[in-house]
């Protein structure tokens, strides 16, 4: 397959001051400079694309670089057609079995008519084999899908290389490392839940090691595509600090536990990489206390609002000079509707 012609285009459509007028835009909101409500931003034009963009299939950009650079780089063709306020952003887009897959984990791919990411089969279901991994200490950085997501960064730095628009304005943001607990229970599923209550020290353990491995594959991986302070980009938006964890997990956990097993590895995490953002899905209300106390928090994505008491997170989090990124717009459109004040810290689409 020949990516030139879709390169081509999209160099062509980049346009010098739309790109840096936006990302002016959310620099300035990321910095607290924003005044509105809701930030929202838009691109001052759109600008079609000269040629049809194919939309590769999940399950075939998993297996070929140059379907997962195509696949990627439509949906930033799609933003600037439409002339959306999304950053453009590509990513080594190998799901949440990155992490799990460096101890021995086996990728469960779904069915192609889901046309979704894969996952992966929880490894160390009993105490035996956990230990095994305990005592195998940090793994191969290349091993299960690393090799691919390392090739992928490099594949990106190679293809982008002849177009400096591309390279100026598409941002390769870090793959998904999910969170130390979230890496926990993909790797021990529920049986992590009796770690918690009945083996603390095993648990404190394991986390160790995650977060080692965690910390040793990111500072490869800014070795390819460094970051450039005080912002990043994920997922379309630009975040004050460098990563996006995430603890879809912690819904299940008690506060207690948060500061436990969650609070002291997503601390170092940042404080060791220059801050970021975090994302949970479900109920996050009853951890936001413990979540906002993060030093070098910057910011949080939460993806379903109607399960939480909006106010209290609020409170934690804009009231306290974080902000909410991504939030859904009947979400904050409630909020002000209701009398509350958002401080121009909460961005919608």
């Amino acid at each position: 397959m020949d990516l030139r012609p879709y390169l081509d285009d999209l160099e062509a459509r980049l346009d010098d001051e739309v790109e840096t007028a936006l990302a002016d835009d959310w620099s300035a909101f990321c910095a607290g400079k924003f005044r509105g409500d809701i930030f929202s931003p838009r691109r001052r034009a759109a600008a079609k694309p000269t040629l049809s963009w194919p939309s590769p299939r999940v399950n075939a950009a998993l297996e070929d670089y140059k379907q997962m650079a195509l696949q990627q780089l439509a949906a930033c063709s799609s933003q600037i057609a439409q002339g959306s306020g999304a950053m453009l952003t590509v990513r080594s887009n190998y799901g949440t079995g990155i992490m799990p897959m460096l101890f021995g984990s086996e990728l469960f791919i779904m069915d192609d008519r889901h046309n979704t990411l894969p996952t992966t089969v929880p490894l160390a279901t009993d105490d035996d084999k956990l230990r095994r991994l305990l005592d195998g200490g940090m793994p191969d950085l290349r091993q299960g899908l690393g090799e691919k997501v390392f090739t992928m960064g490099e594949f990106y730095h190679e293809l982008f290389a002849p177009y400096p628009r591309i390279r100026r304005y598409v941002n390769v943001y870090h793959p998904d490392l999910q969170g130390p607990m979230d890496v926990y229970e993909l790797l021990r599923g529920s049986a992590m839940f009796l770690d918690l209550m009945d083996n603390s020290d095993l648990a404190h353990q394991v986390l160790t090691l995650i977060t080692d491995t965690y910390a040793a594959f990111m500072r490869k991986w800014l070795a390819l595509h460094p970051y450039t302070a005080p912002t990043s980009c994920h997922w379309g938006m630009m975040q004050p600090g460098c990563l996006m964890l995430r603890d879809d997990s912690a819904m299940n956990l008690s506060p207690e536990m948060f500061d436990e097993f969650i609070f002291p590895y997503n601390q170092r995490l940042l404080s060791d990489f220059g801050g970021g953002a975090e994302h949970f899905c479900g109920r996050g209300e009853h951890f936001i206390p413990s979540l906002c106390r993060l030093a070098g928090l910057g910011a949080i994505n939460l993806s379903q609002p109607e399960y939480n008491d909006m106010e209290l997170i609020f409170q934690h989090s804009i009231d306290r000079g974080i902000l909410i990124i991504g939030l859904r717009r009947d979400a904050a459109e409630a909020a002000l509707r209701n009398g509350r004040t958002l401080h121009g810290r909460v961005h919608s689409p």
